[in-house]
């Protein structure tokens, strides 16, 4: 019999949900936070290393793990069994983040008009365009989670200034390499692609690399800091799939 939709809905705890036949969702919260998305990274690389029969995929969300497992070898309640388990076993909101996370120090041109919302998106946040730029280059951004497009990272949480709302009209087009900002998140853009989000910035990254052993660049808990640099030295590190970034281990 097929097991109901959602599996355990307890005040203050994780939410596990079932996700089609295959599938199981853990989730951490109904908004984001730094603690759910502490909870979401740190669980889904205690799921990895457990390395669990059956379980064939995992992936996290901003705040949430996606599990996919083969139902003819582990059943629903066998894995709810187990999820639960883990689950229980430690203060999962403050756990430690998973090991091998990488801090990138990314060159990036912020307005001019290779970014050309800058000025509007720094009004909104009540900045002017000096401040704006200091604001996102001092901050160190955690990649949440990899999304929507292949490779692409949402990076959080910017200040409180930077709460500022989506466009009521999209943009046409951002390029690859794009920084855009909304609702205290950058998007770093992997493909060239319409949004919601205003362009502020403009970086040479390469995030999706098909033909390479990683195609994703970045991984969720990775951090990233932005450092500006000029529309010259910008169009030379187009040559570099990386962008011009200097990588440093920090777990």
């Amino acid at each position: 019999m097929t097991p109901p939709d959602r599996l355990v809905a307890a005040p203050d705890a994780p939410v596990i949900s079932t996700a089609g036949v295959d599938g199981m969702l853990i989730r951490f919260a109904d908004t984001l936070s730094e603690a759910a998305n502490r909870a979401a990274l740190a669980f889904r690389a205690a799921i990895d290393l457990a390395g669990w029969d059956g379980v064939e995929e995992t992936s996290s969300s901003l705040v949430s793990v996606y599990l996919r497992f083969d139902p003819i070898h582990l059943d629903h309640l066998t894995l709810l069994h187990q999820v639960t388990t883990l689950l229980g076993s430690r203060d999962w909101y403050a756990a430690e983040l998973p090991e091998g996370r990488r801090l990138w120090r990314i060159p990036a041109v912020f307005g001019t008009d290779l970014a050309p919302q800058l000025s509007e998106a720094a009004a909104q946040a009540g900045l002017s365009v000096d401040e704006a730029i200091a604001s996102l280059t001092s901050t160190r951004l955690r990649v949440q989670t990899i999304g929507f497009a292949p490779g692409q990272p949402y990076l959080g949480t910017l200040p409180d200034a930077w709460d500022i709302p989506r466009q009521s009209q999209l943009t046409a087009k951002v390029p690859e390499g794009a920084i855009a900002v909304a609702i205290r998140q950058l998007v770093l853009f992997s493909v060239s692609t319409p949004t919601g989000w205003q362009h502020v910035g403009q970086t040479a990254m390469r995030l999706f690399q098909p033909d390479a052993r990683e195609p994703f660049l970045l991984r969720a808990g990775d951090e990233v800091q932005f450092v500006t640099t000029t529309p010259e030295r910008l169009d030379a590190l187009h040559r570099d799939p990386k962008g011009g970034a200097q990588i440093t281990v920090i777990g």
